[in-house]
């Protein structure tokens, strides 16, 4: 259908950085399929994020001489950056975007946006990792992949299949309360969209997708993958403080009846306590240094174990075994302090160790061992919190509070 924008229906937004190569050729593939192919009035935005190249010329160029087709240029980098501006700012009642290499076939899209557009679900992904789609790409991508959603679905208790495919919807209302909250601007935007829409109880619709890897892509998987890590960490932390309000996006937008979220499985219980047990060890190693400066070795090993004790089973006790409130809290600190006790003698026997074999050991050397000995009392605490500390305790999270049903009509 003719671009209509006094009835917008869809606004497809391409955010681009230094994409001179492709750009022209991709948005005028997608102009073709979107005249040809959709019955509803439609637009493509082009969102570039602060590109070097001649990119945004580019860009400026096709929206002159393409009808339906915008320009639009942001002074900073980043991916989320980019679609937050131009998704709060269209009037379409849904808004998508599609990477600029479109790796992702565009017959996908009619069923991505229909369900949107009928007002039956909120959030629209393409999925690589359905039974029915096909997907071509090297081994080492899909590896990397497919690791990083198990991880996602074990550590945030999430069931969407795949975050990270760059082709995804979603319905204007939702959009206007979701974008607000989301805090990253590059590649983690994607992720932190569906777990607080998932969390939130909103729909969201997945459609198997045939994929085809560029091999020129730019991304940099091992800097994403450990941004993505911090990503998770920094909402599941938000969610919980209440940072991130479910409640009340529930209340507005979500839908009923909802299965609240489950707890954590045993895999994502030992992510989530990996986590923090890699925070505790590091706070510790800081702590011990600054302690052993002024006292003994032993003393600083104490004392430095201990203030990461209390902080570590309350962590746990929160956010890798779900318990809330302040009920039990006492006894679980108590029981924490046995388990603490414990460490303790594990790494306190190391250092009786170390000094027997080597009297005159370094602190460099004494903090190496120690460190190690803490890795291995980190292993037992995870076992005796699991099994001992909150074994009764465990339960799913919080519930989310409920509220009359809101009606839904399709756009």
């Amino acid at each position: 259908m003719a671009h209509s924008p006094d009835s917008l229906a869809l606004d497809v937004a391409v955010p681009v950085y230094n994409e001179q190569a492709t750009l022209e050729r991709s948005i005028r593939t997608l102009h073709e399929y979107l005249s040809t192919q959709l019955d509803v009035p439609w637009r493509i935005t082009i969102a570039d994020n602060a590109s070097t190249d001649d990119t945004p010329e580019i860009a400026d160029r096709l929206a002159e001489g393409l009808a339906g087709v915008v320009a639009v240029h942001l002074a900073e980098k980043g991916r989320g950056r980019a679609l937050k501006q131009v998704w709060l700012a269209s009037d379409a009642a849904v808004l998508a975007y599609v990477d600029v290499d479109l790796s992702t076939d565009l017959s996908a899209l009619p069923p991505l946006i229909a369900p949107l557009l009928s007002g039956h679900s909120d959030v629209a992904i393409g999925t690589r990792l359905a039974r029915g789609s096909r997907v071509v790409r090297g081994g080492k991508r899909e590896f990397v992949s497919r690791s990083y959603n198990l991880l996602l679905r074990g550590a945030m208790a999430v069931r969407f299949s795949d975050a990270q495919c760059g082709f995804k919807a979603v319905r204007r209302e939702v959009a206007q309360e979701l974008m607000p909250l989301i805090e990253d601007n590059g590649w983690f935007f994607d992720t932190e969209l569906l777990i607080i829409a998932e969390r939130s109880g909103l729909r969201i619709h997945e459609v198997p997708v045939d994929w085809i890897d560029d091999p020129e892509s730019k991304v940099d998987i091992v800097s994403t993958a450990r941004e993505d890590l911090k990503g998770m960490l920094r909402v599941g932390r938000s969610i919980m403080t209440g940072r991130v309000p479910v409640g009340s996006i529930y209340a507005e937008l979500g839908r009923r009846p909802f299965e609240q979220p489950r707890t954590a499985s045993f895999f994502g219980q030992v992510v989530r306590f990996g986590a923090i047990g890699v925070l505790s060890t590091a706070a510790y190693a800081l702590l011990y240094l600054v302690f052993q400066l002024g006292m003994s070795a032993q003393s600083a090993n104490f004392l430095a174990l201990l203030v990461t004790a209390v902080a570590n089973t309350a962590a746990n006790r929160r956010f890798t075994f779900g318990v809330h409130g302040r009920s039990g809290a006492v006894t679980h600190q108590f029981q924490g302090l046995v388990v603490f006790g414990i460490a303790w003698l594990i790494t306190s026997g190391s250092l009786v160790g170390l000094h027997a074999i080597a009297p005159s050991a370094s602190a460099q050397a004494q903090l190496i061992v120690l460190t190690g000995a803490n890795l291995f009392a980190t292993l037992v605490r995870f076992v005796l919190l699991r099994l001992w500390v909150f074994r009764q305790q465990r339960r799913p999270a919080a519930s989310i509070p409920s509220s009359p049903v809101q009606k839904v009509t399709a756009s």
